[in-house]
Order: structure tokens, then sequence, then C-alpha cells
């Protein structure tokens, strides 16, 4: 396994789990697939009744996706050290090394999908 899940010190949330580096991730390297299970979002009204709303992906036009394996665990950063593509002919969110991770780093992602985009995420706009 090239990741793992450990105690993260970013996350707020109950169980405080992150994916972490098992070892050295080149920059543009392959190392998780998480397979998807897609619906339409027609139905995300009744996702929205519980804590899965927090953790879905938008998947496609029409679609919104819940992702297994460790797709639902990475933690969000504006400087993150991974991305992903949807591998729509897969059915799988394909998870890159944006940057080189170190053996025992946290990997993070950036929740609004594009690794420089700033905007507020949306479960802190309520907030404001």
């Amino acid at each position: 396994m090239l990741i793992e899940i450990k105690a993260s010190l970013i996350s707020e949330g109950e169980f405080n789990r992150g994916v972490f580096a098992t070892r050295d991730i080149k920059k543009g390297e392959l190392f998780h697939e998480a397979p998807v299970i897609s619906y339409p979002n027609d139905q995300h009204e009744h996702i929205e009744k519980t804590i899965l709303a927090d953790y879905t992906f938008e998947y496609g036009i029409n679609h919104s996706a819940i992702l297994l394996g460790y797709g639902m665990l990475f933690n969000h950063s504006y400087e993150p050290n991974a991305n992903y593509k949807i591998n729509f002919d897969n059915h799988t969110f394909d998870f890159y090394a944006f940057t080189d991770i170190k053996a025992g780093d946290e990997i993070l992602i950036n929740y609004n999908g594009n690794v420089d985009d700033k905007d507020p995420l949306w479960f802190n706009q309520d907030e404001n």
C-alpha cells in the first residue's frame, strides 16, 4: 500500500482521520483509485439529511458520487500536495501527487476540485 489512515492534526471531525503516504510518492504518480457509487442529483436531497452530505463529490453534470476506498478521507488544503481526476470509464476518482510527497506526510486535496481554487468551501459559507 502507498497510503494509510492515521490520526490527523488538521482534521476537526469526530474521528480526526487523514490519509498519509507510507513511502515517497513522486509528483504526477497515481497513488489511489477510489471506486465510485454515483446517483442522480435529484436524489441528493436524501443524502443531505445524513452525514454523507459533507463527503459527496460532483460526478459529471447530473450526478453526485460517494467514493469508496480512502477517497472520502482526504483532508482539505488550499495548498494541496495531491489532486484527483474523474475517470468515467473506470468509475473511479484517480488521485495523483501534485507535488513530491514524502513518506509520513499527510496527503491533502483542495475540496474545490482545482488545486488553485481559493473559493470558500461549501461548509464554511453558512458561517459568513
